[in-house]
């Protein structure tokens, strides 16, 4: 993506129970007061820098196991 611009990152969880879905960045921490995640499990974030780049995982647990997924962000 290009400096400057939003993104939106994926995560797709369904399960019975309902997982709880959580988004963090390996190596880092979300961009503060720059990120938000929707009901849809969505990550969104703006104003992106070059210190954004990096793997961002989405991991959806409940009582029966985790899942997780990755996603690469070059900037």
């Amino acid at each position: 993506v290009v400096a400057g611009s939003t993104v939106e990152l994926g995560c797709s969880a369904q399960g019975d129970p309902a997982p709880w879905v959580q988004w963090h960045k390996e190596r880092g921490d979300l961009p503060w007061g720059r990120h938000e995640v929707d009901r849809e499990h969505t990550l969104r974030l703006y104003a992106v820098m070059p210190a954004d780049a990096g793997t961002y995982v989405c991991t959806a647990q409940n009582q029966l196991g985790t899942a997780a997924a990755t996603a690469r962000l070059r900037v």
